[in-house]
């Protein structure tokens, strides 16, 4: 029981940092006027940059990263821990 409150508390947290990310991209990718590919991953993960090129992104990819990790290791304990379940019954 105390693993799977510990997975769902894990999964809570990335999500909360994925769902911020996105958020704030939201919010930003309006101001863009250059970009490649997806405006909203633009925002995110950005791209180099090549001489003075101002580069207009977040570059909050590593957050990201880390956010989408702990929603994906979360969720993976409290299923572990769910199909184990209580060998004491």
């Amino acid at each position: 029981m105390k693993r799977t409150i510990i997975g769902c508390t894990i999964a809570s947290c990335g999500v909360i940092i994925v769902s911020s990310i996105f958020i704030a991209a939201a919010i930003f990718a309006p101001s863009i006027t250059s970009w490649s590919g997806s405006k909203l991953w633009f925002a995110i993960f950005g791209s180099r940059q090549f001489g003075n090129e101002v580069v207009q992104s977040l570059f909050l990819s590593i957050p990201f990263i880390i956010g989408s990790l702990m929603v994906a290791a979360g969720l993976l304990m409290s299923v572990v821990e769910y199909v184990k379940g209580d060998k004491n019954n």
